[in-house]
């Protein structure tokens, strides 16, 4: 048992986290996974609903394993769970969060249920040829916020600020019969897996999403390789991430609560000069 631990600086383990999967008693499960993380010394964030499990906790590497074990060791979760580690310097996160939602990812629309039909999962070594095709509309299902930070190169931004506006921009600039293939991608692979869902009920025939998203790719693809581009903005406060998920060079601007590319101001009205 670890609840007693403390990470010095730079053992911090960060593990993000996600799988669709029905999950019947939801409520019952929260309370699991919060009487779990307390007792083993976690912090971050869990979201549990009827759709699955979502988030990104952090604790000593003991922790984090034992949370995988415990998880693995759960009929539900034990085969393709999105599993993601990184490493913090200093604690990322103030304390334990679990909480029961409706969705693990919020996106209401009718018929995106990964549960039901999902599109086809590109390894991040074969995601730059599947992108650079002149047939692929390339969508980043991120916020506008996010993209801002990097992106991949000639991905469509839809300058959403909520991705509860993604099906909206997708009925005014997508057409299933104009754009038959579209690739898609975002931090972690959730939300373009749920994209990928929507499309999918929405009448596209061939969806492809980034499995792992950026933060695998960033992961997996060696620095001045690839088609990305900057750095990938994450849900702590490392900020964001290059590639080999090191800590990038991002920052915060405290006026108006936004992230900042590095070498560069906000240039909102409340920042100082």
């Amino acid at each position: 048992m670890c609840a007693d631990a403390t990470p010095a600086e730079s053992t911090w383990t960060v593990a993000a986290l996600y799988k669709f999967v029905r999950v019947e008693d939801p409520a019952a499960f929260r309370a699991e996974l919060e009487a779990w993380g307390v007792e083993h010394g976690l912090i971050g964030t869990l979201l549990v609903a009827s759709e699955g499990l979502n988030g990104t906790v952090a604790g000593t590497p003991e922790c984090i394993a034992s949370l995988h074990a415990r998880l693995m060791a759960d009929a539900r979760f034990s085969q393709n769970l999105s599993w993601k580690l990184s490493a913090a310097a200093k604690k990322p996160f103030g304390r334990l969060r679990v909480k029961l939602k409706a969705e693990i990812v919020t996106l209401r629309a009718e018929g995106a249920d990964p549960t039901v039909h999902v599109g086809e999962y590109v390894k991040p070594s074969e995601w730059d040829a599947l992108i650079r095709r002149d047939d692929v509309v390339l969508v980043d299902t991120r916020n506008d916020y996010e993209v801002k930070l990097g992106r991949f190169e000639g991905a469509l931004d839809p300058r959403t600020e909520n991705f509860r506006d993604f099906p909206k921009w997708v009925e005014e600039n997508l057409d299933p019969q104009k754009h038959p293939k579209v690739a898609m991608y975002c931090t972690g692979g959730i939300r373009c897996e749920k994209a990928s869902a929507l499309l999918l009920s929405r009448g596209f025939r061939e969806v492809f999403h980034l499995q792992g998203g950026i933060l695998k790719y960033l992961e997996e693809t060696p620095a001045g390789g690839g088609t990305w581009g900057g750095e990938c903005f994450v849900f702590d406060e490392r900020i964001a991430l290059k590639h080999g998920l090191a800590q990038g060079e991002s920052s915060w601007c405290s006026a108006c609560d936004l992230p900042v590319p590095p070498g560069q101001t906000c240039g909102c009205s409340g920042a100082s000069d």
